[in-house]
């Protein structure tokens, strides 16, 4: 049991908090509720259980030979703890994880970067109502119509 307390993962409550929907604060004030219930109640179990007194047995049954025979069976009794095989993964997939997120980081910092100089461009162009076809060519060069094709632009030769 020395093991699983140590195994025990400390949550981070004000982080975990800061990310829920104020839709769902109810269910995370419930979920946390729920889990300092259950850890304090871990917390209230001893590391060890009681260690089971076999003389007392002895001196008070009438054959002390029964708690012998008990006595070797209960210590012959050995149950396997299940071994943790998950604890690695999750560490290996959180790291993963970790260069995931820095890699989206710099990607977003750079798609940033990009929309800003477009938006700059767009703050620099003179109000709307005060634009001519000429300005917004001029702006938006892959608007301007092709002639060519169109000639009679704005209309759509009818076919």
């Amino acid at each position: 049991m020395a093991a699983r307390r140590a195994a025990v993962k400390a949550i981070d409550w004000i982080a975990f908090a800061e990310r829920v929907p104020p839709n769902q604060k109810a269910q995370f004030t419930a979920l946390k509720a729920r889990s300092d219930a259950i850890y304090s109640k871990f917390l209230s179990t001893p590391e060890k259980p009681a260690a089971i007194n076999f003389a007392f047995y002895k001196s008070r049954l009438a054959n002390p030979a029964l708690v012998d025979e008990f006595e070797q069976k209960f210590n012959a009794v050995k149950i396997p703890e299940p071994m943790d095989t998950y604890t690695a993964g999750l560490d290996e997939a959180q790291k993963k994880a970790q260069a995931d997120v820095q890699k989206f980081i710099t990607d977003s910092n750079a798609r940033i970067k990009k929309y800003e100089e477009q938006a700059s461009v767009y703050k620099s162009l003179p109000p709307t109502d005060l634009m001519t076809y000429d300005d917004v060519f001029a702006a938006f060069p892959e608007m301007k119509p092709d002639k060519e094709k169109y000639p009679i632009w704005p209309h759509k030769p009818i076919e």
